[in-house]
């Protein structure tokens, strides 16, 4: 590891942002106490536990003092995990920051092993494996699971758990704080706008808690993605460097033809006083969602599985059409959506 690299590895920043979560608090930072400090050539480093609260009522606060993190506790009148993810890092002492969520539990060695990524000055985040911890829970983590699944190398964007220079950061100003999802990948791109790198490692980097178990948290966690389509495309439509444009459009395609397709079914079985054009209909759907079953075999070996993802793959773009459209409407009447919770404390 060059030298610059190892100064950097004096001191890790880890910033964890909550919101009600309770015992899945507790398990996320006895799990970043419990990682490694030191690898092969990477010297040993010290270990900064930073926790920020956006507005909690089950004394997550007090939890994660007692646990020995310093703690930011928010009270905004909009939360977002971009205001807490800005305040985490901007305190921190660290050259290096790692940011998880509060419904996560660290790999012991991820931090150590993706420091080696930034002997590369041109990388300024890492990011790894984020799996769920129990994707045999509900139909909805199993599929959800398989979301997390990236190949590794250079990538366009990370997840909410990623390792970042601390200089990167400063450099781009953090994330957008007025996004309510999306902020990730929004930052990440003004960083490679400015010549920086985002690198995916094949590390295990984190196990989550979805704890998804109706499809009322599936349809909000969905609607949430059409919102940050929506509203990221938008940001970067008029700047020469398209953003997410390309998978918003095809989100809108995608649904006006499964509604042409389902519609012309209905009328004609209803004309014809036949149950064959919708049998039809129904047809061409199981072969949409087992084509894009074939397709992400490589994420699993389980058939089930991987059939409940390709039917996921295509409904959920109902609901992410439909978070698009919300942002859309609010943007014309000059309304601003809140934050859109799923989860249960």
């Amino acid at each position: 590891m060059s030298a610059e690299a190892k100064k950097f590895c004096s001191k890790l920043s880890v910033v964890v942002i909550g919101r009600n979560e309770g015992a899945r608090l507790e398990r996320c930072l006895e799990s970043v106490h419990a990682m490694r400090r030191g690898t092969w050539g990477v010297e040993q480093f010290d270990v900064e536990l930073i926790y920020v609260d956006s507005g909690s009522s089950d004394g997550s606060v007090a939890l994660a003092e007692r646990l020995g993190a310093k703690t930011l506790a928010l009270t905004p009148v909009r939360p977002t995990a971009a205001l807490g993810r800005n305040a985490g890092w901007r305190a921190a002492m660290g050259e290096m920051v790692l940011f998880l969520d509060g419904d996560t539990v660290v790999d012991k060695n991820f931090a150590a092993e993706a420091m080696r990524e930034f002997d590369d000055a041109a990388v300024a985040c890492a990011w790894g494996h984020r799996r769920e911890m129990y994707p045999n829970d509900s139909a909805y983590n199993r599929v959800l699971d398989l979301d997390w699944m990236y190949a590794p190398g250079p990538a366009a964007f990370c997840g909410g758990d990623a390792l970042f220079r601390r200089s990167a950061l400063v450099e781009v100003d953090g994330f957008d704080e007025s996004l309510i999802a999306g902020e990730e990948p929004e930052m990440c791109r003004r960083m490679i706008a400015a010549g920086h790198r985002i690198q995916h490692v094949d590390l295990a980097m984190t196990q989550h808690d979805l704890a998804m178990k109706s499809f009322g948290q599936y349809w909000k966690r969905a609607m949430r993605a059409g919102h940050a389509y929506a509203e990221v495309s938008a940001r970067f439509a008029a700047s020469g460097d398209a953003f997410w444009s390309t998978e918003a459009r095809r989100n809108r395609r995608q649904v006006l033809s499964l509604g042409v397709l389902v519609m012309a079914g209905v009328a004609a079985s209803v004309w014809m006083r036949s149950w064959w054009p919708m049998g039809v209909v129904l047809a061409v759907l199981d072969a949409l969602v087992l084509r894009t079953a074939w397709k992400a075999r490589w994420k699993s070996t389980n058939a089930w599985t991987l059939v409940l993802y390709g039917a996921h793959s295509h409904l959920q773009q109902v609901p992410i059409w439909v978070g698009q459209m919300r942002y859309a409407l609010n943007n014309r009447r000059g309304r601003r959506m809140g934050i859109v919770e799923y989860k249960q404390s």
